[in-house]
């Protein structure tokens, strides 16, 4: 991928057309690559009170963070037996051996995921994850 740029003017960049640069804020930084996600401070929320959980859940975080999904075949392909799907784009993560679990909504399109919901395995049963 070409370097940032922030501007056709920039010196470097006039060897390059403009459209070619890589994305980048009017300010010249890089603009986000990958999956966003949304959310994290859930994320955060949970493992201040199950301080055993943020190793886990932050390495899941970390997976995600800079992958591009088009489709539930890739986050499959990625997560294998650690991942379900439900209707409107829900995935279901089980994290640290099934102990905890994330759900996310996947927009393919906008490339963002929204966490819904982190929870123990017990928490998790006492809700539904298709409306959650």
């Amino acid at each position: 991928m070409p370097a940032c740029f922030p501007g056709r003017f920039w010196p470097d960049a006039r060897n390059f057309p403009f459209w070619e640069v890589a994305p980048c804020s009017r300010f010249g930084n890089l603009l986000y690559q990958g999956v966003q996600i949304v959310s994290k401070k859930t994320l955060v929320a949970f493992w201040t009170r199950h301080p055993q959980a943020k190793g886990p859940l932050t390495a899941w975080y970390l997976a995600v963070d800079k992958v591009e999904w088009k489709t539930s075949a890739d986050i499959k392909n990625q997560f294998g037996a650690n991942v379900d799907f439900v209707s409107d784009n829900r995935a279901i993560f089980d994290i640290a051996g099934n102990k905890y679990r994330v759900i996310v909504h996947v927009s393919y399109t906008y490339k963002r995921v929204l966490i819904k919901f982190v929870g123990t395995h017990a928490e998790y049963d006492k809700i539904n994850a298709e409306t959650v």
